[in-house]
């Protein structure tokens, strides 16, 4: 029933796009995010001859509708400050430039972290920490908060409020562990069911350096509607390497299934009428 509502949406959100350029910053939720919105407006595209598809760079994504004008770009940043791949060195205050310059003269820009920020050990993607050229020495949750705030001063110096919507969507919940996604078919009943997995604290740092910015910032606060979700997960019926997951590796759900991406048609859709939602209530 959703999947049909959100078909008949379609066609409302792709004319909402009409001559405008929706831009998608961070991390691979949000390039689930993105998937969801290129599959919304490709359907709802009444000559699909005239929609395209560009995602076969990983860092950057396109959809364009072209008889409306319209592009919908993801790009992958996921601690939105900018790591140096090669010296694995994670600088808090800058920001990728490349990616950054493309960004001010959107229509539309939304914004995610976090997750990556809270991986340790060999998962852990970088291996020092800088700020004003020096090698530092802090927790993750000051790291995280230095790079948001240098976030912020971007957009105020950037972007102009009056010319651009900004958005940043709150953490997008996992189903490992205690909260399990393996095998489950239904949403969780009440949301006192779910075990909370992400720091708190990270959550309000967002939360805080949103409200900071001079910026107007609109806040997709999807994680508690997310959090019930366990049975929306691509799970072992998933994708490696272009791949699907051979039998032995289903049988292995600890070591292979994903709980932290999302099946679609499913809940990013959701995420994207919310979005739309707010779009248009901040617009009239």
């Amino acid at each position: 029933m959703l999947h049909f509502f959100i078909r008949l949406r379609g066609g409302e959100m792709l004319e909402q796009c009409r001559d405008k350029r929706v831009v998608l910053v961070g991390d691979s939720l949000n390039r689930n995010m993105w998937e969801s919105l290129a599959c919304i407006l490709y359907a709802a595209a009444p000559d699909r001859s005239r929609a395209t598809v560009d995602d076969a760079s990983a860092d950057h994504k396109i959809f364009q509708a072209l008889d409306y004008n319209c592009t919908v770009e993801f790009y992958w940043s996921p601690f939105l400050v900018d790591l140096d791949d090669q010296t694995r060195v994670l600088k808090l205050d800058r920001l990728p430039a490349t990616t950054y310059r493309r960004l001010a003269a959107a229509d539309v820009l939304v914004f995610n972290t976090g997750h990556w920020w809270t991986h340790t050990g060999k998962f852990r993607a970088w291996d020092h920490l800088e700020r004003n050229g020096k090698k530092v020495e802090m927790g993750a949750e000051e790291a995280f908060n230095r790079a948001l705030r240098t976030w912020t001063r971007w957009l105020d110096r950037n972007v102009d409020s009056h010319k651009t919507m900004v958005f940043f969507r709150s953490i997008s919940p996992e189903h490992k562990n205690k909260n399990w996604c393996y095998n489950e078919t239904a949403p969780m009943a009440r949301a006192e069911e779910y075990v909370e997995a992400f720091p708190r604290g990270m959550v309000s740092i967002v939360e805080r350096n949103v409200r900071r910015a001079r910026t107007a910032v609109g806040y997709l606060d999807i994680t508690r509607l997310s959090e019930l979700r366990r049975d929306a997960h691509p799970s072992v019926f998933t994708v490696r390497g272009g791949k699907l997951l051979t039998p032995e590796q289903r049988r292995q759900p600890g070591s292979y299934a994903d709980c932290s991406h999302w099946c679609l048609p499913g809940l990013p859709d959701t995420w994207n009428l919310l979005l739309f939602a707010s779009w248009t209530s901040l617009r009239s």
